[in-house]
């Protein structure tokens, strides 16, 4: 099922301002649109919008080109999985399952069929007649997944499924969920403040940040091509390195003057424009280059480093205090203390606005 919103907007009764404002999206038939953005970003009123849950102050929702806007949550031919799982305790894992096909009126057998089909793709067959609470919280993740599951419907509203599980548990439900994607084939929702899981598992993002639509695209565009300088800090970890500066004789030149780069030729035409201007230059942990001296190097000691096995982050400072954060392969031979030249890819830098922030390059 295609969904689409056209410059919806949600303002709360007894509120001056709106929550959201001027959404305008469009999520494909069998997509799987991750909704990513920070605690009070309006992400999840957006999801109870398309869900019914929340009336939509302005705009229009629509299901497959049909204007949903007034219709019932019941009828909008949607299954919702929420963060607390929502299940009666006092039911099996089976009646749970079933709970919304018996309010249906449905016959016995298609009910049956349909729970012992969901309860096999979801591998919790042995435990059908266990209540809630005699089974794990990823089994009972799965529970969930499977009452949505049953009653087939054309989208899926996921609101942050996975944030009561311990680290390990959301890793592997992460890949569930998507094998499980790929398996039905429905349209599908997902909210979540955790970039990691919208980057490994979505289609398509839609980051929000203050009720309004920051960026939507492909999860490697937000890494690469970061739409502005919120884009860019809020997605990778660790977070990006962002210098501000001015550009001077096609250079640019930090705050500081600690920091000079010549830009390469594509991104020094683009930025010609911006000739004694103030903007910022963003560089990833991962694109330096070590203990190398050439016209973009810099000196940076190293206060702190992570051991992560397969890498190191060091966290280094400039002459000036500015700090700096970098990763290097887990077997490179770095200490604390330690004072080093470091120059910048110049293939990855990603050069933003001063005023307005949006990206250059």
């Amino acid at each position: 099922m295609k969904v689409e919103l056209k410059n919806v907007g949600k303002k709360y009764e007894g509120r001056e301002n709106f929550t959201i404002r001027n959404i305008d999206l469009e999520i494909e038939d069998k997509e799987f649109c991750v909704i990513l953005g920070p605690s009070g970003c309006g992400k999840s009123t957006l999801l109870r919008m398309i869900a019914g849950l929340n009336s939509i102050t302005e705009g229009e929702l629509l299901f497959n080109g049909k204007l949903m806007n007034k219709v019932a949550p019941s009828d909008r031919d949607i299954a919702m999985v929420f963060q607390s799982y929502a299940l009666y305790p006092h039911m099996t894992v089976y009646d749970n399952m079933a709970f919304s096909l018996k309010m249906k009126k449905e016959r016995k057998e298609v009910i049956h069929e349909r729970v012992l089909e969901a309860a096999n793709v979801l591998q919790i067959e042995d435990y059908l007649y266990n209540r809630p609470s005699d089974i794990s919280g990823g089994q009972r993740q799965r529970v969930a997944l499977g009452r949505a599951m049953v009653r087939k419907p054309g989208v899926f509203l996921m609101d942050e499924p996975l944030s009561n599980l311990d680290a390990k548990l959301r890793e592997h439900m992460r890949v569930e969920l998507v094998r499980l994607h790929k398996k039905l084939g429905t349209t599908s929702i997902y909210v979540t403040h955790d970039q990691t899981e919208a980057m490994t598992m979505a289609t398509k993002i839609v980051l929000l940040d203050n009720g309004k639509i920051q960026q939507v695209g492909k999860p490697d565009e937000f890494y690469t091509k970061p739409a502005n300088l919120f884009v860019a800090r809020f997605i990778g970890s660790p977070t990006i390195n962002t210098f501000k500066g001015k550009m001077t004789n096609k250079k640019f030149v930090s705050d500081s003057g600690l920091i000079v780069v010549e830009p390469k030729e594509e991104d020094a035409i683009l930025l010609e424009a911006y000739d004694g201007k103030e903007v910022y230059m963003g560089i990833r942990s991962e694109r330096f280059l070590s203990e190398k001296q050439d016209k973009n190097s810099f000196k940076a000691t190293i206060e702190v480093i992570e051991n992560l096995g397969k890498e190191m982050i060091l966290y280094t400072e400039l002459e000036d205090k500015t700090p700096c954060t970098m990763s290097v392969p887990g077997h490179f031979e770095y200490h604390e203390d330690e004072t080093h030249n470091f120059t910048f890819d110049t293939d990855a830098l990603h050069f933003f606005d001063g005023d307005t922030t949006m990206r250059i390059n």
